[in-house]
């Protein structure tokens, strides 16, 4: 079917507390949730918007820890984007407004004309999963990765021909366009070839029809 189990463990202080310190009892849930195909009809890129006025994650907070106020700060922006006609919204560094940190739940990755994969480097990016199997599956094709500070002027620049947004459920979603200020930077109307490669390996390993070289994977009985 395409489909797949999704697995979310849930953590959240639970005890008798009202003041502002750590809880002393915690309690953990498991959601397990079967979810579909997202691309049973191909992938398609979409179009994405610089978020202007509104930050995701503070310097030397928390945004690196998958918490729930990382994802608060993201609702109001994120409905306002949708609504103006961009399904997702890209977020730059907080201190400078001038590099690009994430998406709004999703890694950003870009594929350099030469081919290397280039991911920002940052202590308020998610350290997304998907995101380091991806760059494990670039080097393992001989493709160059770079983790480094990515400035938005580099994506307005054209240095990019291929840039997606990465995550657990979707894997990737390839962006068409960055708007920024009124500004469209056009990047690929098409599905990118690397874009495509990785997507097509990381989904065999996933199902299982390509071994795991990774030994991230694990066979369960049911």
């Amino acid at each position: 079917s395409g489909g797949a189990l999704y697995i979310r463990p849930i953590l959240f202080g639970s005890g008798a507390r009202i003041g502002l310190s750590p809880a002393d009892e915690y309690t953990l849930l498991i959601m397990v949730i079967p979810v579909g195909n997202y691309y049973k009809d191909g992938m398609s890129p979409v179009p994405a918007i610089v978020v202007e006025g509104f930050d995701r994650a503070a310097p030397q907070g928390v945004g690196d820890v998958k918490c729930a106020g990382n994802y608060a700060a993201d609702l109001y922006p994120n409905q306002k984007m949708k609504s103006e006609g961009f399904p997702i919204s890209l977020y730059l560094d907080a201190r400078t407004h001038t590099k690009v940190e994430e998406f709004s739940t999703s890694n950003f990755f870009g594929i350099t004309k030469d081919g290397t994969y280039v991911t920002p480097k940052s202590p308020a990016v998610l350290p997304s999963i998907t995101n380091k199997s991806l760059m494990q599956l670039a080097e393992s094709k001989g493709r160059k990765v770079e983790r480094r500070e990515v400035p938005i002027t580099e994506v307005f620049d054209g240095a990019f021909t291929e840039v997606a947004a990465c995550g657990t459920a979707v894997v990737l979603t390839p962006i068409a366009s960055i708007t920024k200020n009124g500004e469209e930077q056009l990047i690929n109307k098409e599905v990118g070839p690397v874009c495509q490669e990785l997507y097509d390996s990381l989904r065999a390993i996933q199902v299982g029809d390509e071994p795991d070289p990774f030994g991230g994977t694990w066979t369960v009985e049911v």
